[in-house]
């Protein structure tokens, strides 16, 4: 079973580093003022790996 990235909405403050670095990934939800994954399936890990550290909150996680 593959690993998919979440975004734990609790924690988003709505930044907007995610989408930032990884816009094919994620994207922001401006009426919730949330981050949200666009890409169930995800994206480059890399990219992926580079929106979890540049998250001042830490809430994308693998699940």
């Amino acid at each position: 079973m593959a690993k998919r990235v979440i975004v734990d909405q609790e924690e988003c403050i709505g930044c907007g580093n995610c989408e930032d670095v990884c816009p094919d990934v994620f994207k922001l939800d401006k009426d919730k003022e949330k981050s949200e994954v666009v890409k169930v399936e995800g994206g480059p890990v890399k990219c992926i790996e580079e929106a979890m550290e540049a998250c001042p909150v830490s809430c994308i996680h693998w699940e």
